[in-house]
């Protein structure tokens, strides 16, 4: 929906003022799974794209202490729409309401040291709900824009995307990482240190055709993250404590996912994880072939000739063995490493479905170059690589044709910004 004058109506009709302003922010997904999916909790580098759907928020200072909302999503589907709070006593509604979002992202601002004035916003996003596109960082980083837009707050890209995290890692209790919020807020193609000081490489490519068809199966994050942290935590305890490694991988390792340091055991540790129950030791074999292969990732994207052999090191040799692939034919060669990282995804972190694979089945046999599941899994999206945007819409009239109806079409997007005052 992007009629901004039905949107000043409606606004109207909700408040009975025009909107001073009306901003917007992209979903995002994981492009081709080697940003690291499940990762950024971790302290590992993550690669997120945004996508070209976007949240869209209007708003108009009210002259009072009081923040109105309401979402369109929500009338249009014929639920509670409207909230209401006060900015000198914010406090979470629970229960999954919507407007938690938005009185978190407000607090995360003041939290900021920002000051903020009563206003009345009204919100409709053409990310869905559950899809692993990020509509919730989408939501936070649009409300974030509007508010330092209409406040005068002069927030930048990094603010955004710490305002946004804040809200719901730290005023919502969600245990996420930075991933969504950063690709929102920067837009298009990035590649995000997920540890202090939270560094962001913005990559040159602009070319790239994503399809992202929604599995219709819908989850809430908060089902899966806590779950495969802690078994991580478990697996971490038993190599620290009963397998004990030598010093130069064990000083390396911590009790929490977070503090261990990955990046420097990656092609170490496989010998010690046979001692562990299968499900662990594939846990942390997971964050480990991820994490290799998301760097051969960042260095096609950085502009790298594909290269047989360290492409065999990513990936190594059971999946390489597999693949026939041309290396002169970069996109391939990413196809082949998002399909990759999809089989971890399934296999050692199984988060998959049999509707995720039915759907990710769908888009392979339609064309494209690979697939994998778009954010925590469970349920939600699954994003494809295409040649380009003539074939990318074949492929979505096929999967529609399969019943998967819900499909978009996109390249790169850019980040947070100023539709119109």
């Amino acid at each position: 929906m992007k009629n901004f004058a039905n949107i000043a109506e409606e606004f109207f009709g909700e408040f009975a003022s025009r909107p001073e302003v009306i901003v917007s922010a992209p979903g995002r997904a994981d492009f081709l799974n080697f940003l690291n999916t499940h990762q950024d909790y971790k302290g590992l580098p993550v690669v997120p794209v945004a996508i070209r759907l976007r949240c869209y928020a209007a708003g108009a200072l009210n002259r009072s202490r009081i923040v109105r909302v309401a979402s369109l999503n929500f009338k249009k589907m014929g639920e509670d729409y409207h909230d209401e709070f006060s900015i000198d006593d914010i406090r979470l509604a629970g229960g999954g309401w919507f407007g938690d979002y938005v009185r978190a992202v407000i607090k995360s601002i003041m939290d900021y040291g920002r000051r903020v004035h009563g206003m009345d916003i009204m919100i409709w996003s053409e990310v869905p709900i559950g899809a692993g596109l990020s509509s919730s960082a989408s939501l936070e980083i649009a409300v974030a824009k509007l508010v330092s837009e209409l406040c005068g707050l002069g927030l930048d890209k990094r603010d955004l995307a710490e305002i946004g995290y804040r809200a719901e890692h730290d005023v919502m209790g969600i245990p996420c990482g930075r991933l969504d919020q950063y690709s929102s807020a920067f837009g298009g193609i990035i590649v995000l240190e997920t540890r202090p000081p939270f560094r962001v490489e913005e990559l040159r490519v602009r070319d790239l055709t994503f399809v992202i068809a929604d599995s219709g199966e819908h989850r809430r994050i908060i089902s899966v993250h806590p779950v495969r942290q802690s078994e991580i935590n478990e697996a971490l305890r038993i190599l620290i404590d009963e397998v004990r490694p030598p010093r130069d991988i064990l000083k390396h390792l911590a009790y929490n996912y977070y503090d261990a340091r990955w990046d420097h055991i990656v092609d170490l540790l496989e010998p010690y994880l046979g001692a562990l129950p299968e499900k662990l030791a594939n846990r942390i074999r997971f964050t480990l072939r991820m994490h290799r292969s998301t760097l051969y990732a960042i260095e096609l994207l950085r502009g790298a000739e594909p290269s047989m052999e360290r492409f065999l090191r990513a990936v190594g040799e059971d999946f390489a063995g597999e693949c026939k692939i041309d290396f002169s034919d970069r996109l391939q060669v990413m196809g082949a490493i998002m399909n990759y990282q999809h089989i971890l995804l399934r296999d050692l972190y199984e988060v998959s479905t049999p509707r995720l694979e039915d759907l990710r089945s769908a888009l392979l046999e339609s064309g494209e170059l690979g697939a994998k599941i778009s954010g925590a899994g469970m349920g939600g999206a699954i994003i494809a690589l295409a040649r380009s945007m003539k074939s990318g819409e074949e492929i979505r009239r096929a999967c529609a044709e399969r019943g998967y109806e819900l499909a978009w079409v996109s390249m790169p997007d850019e980040g947070a910004r100023k539709e119109i005052s």
